[in-house]
């Protein structure tokens, strides 16, 4: 299995961010959990360049990553679909927004 990325950095932190405003925090926690696993692999990367380090150790780990990795980048795309998230924007849609708030309100 090869470490592709679906969803840019930036777009993660899109993610995050919406979440964070409307009060959503389910497909935020799964964007801050793929940019952890980004952050594990990059890590990954870097100890298998110290040729004083044990390649087989660092290698499991970032195998380990890349398949959690693309799970998480599946399930997120899965749960943008089921919310009706705009793919283009990546904006929570209006009706999920205006039941956050409201919820948010006591509405």
């Amino acid at each position: 299995m090869h470490y592709v990325e679906l969803f840019t950095d930036g777009e993660l932190v899109h993610i995050v961010e919406e979440g964070l405003i409307y009060m959503c925090a389910c497909p935020a926690q799964v964007a801050d959990g793929l940019r952890k696993l980004r952050e594990l692999y990059r890590y990954q990367l870097n100890c298998l360049q110290d040729p004083n380090n044990v390649t087989i150790v660092h290698q499991t780990i970032a195998d380990s990553t890349i398949v959690a990795h693309a799970e998480l980048q599946e399930c997120l795309g899965r749960v943008l679909v089921l919310e009706g998230w705009d793919r283009t924007t990546l904006s929570m849609p209006e009706g999920l927004r205006k039941r956050q708030m409201n919820e948010l309100l006591g509405d």
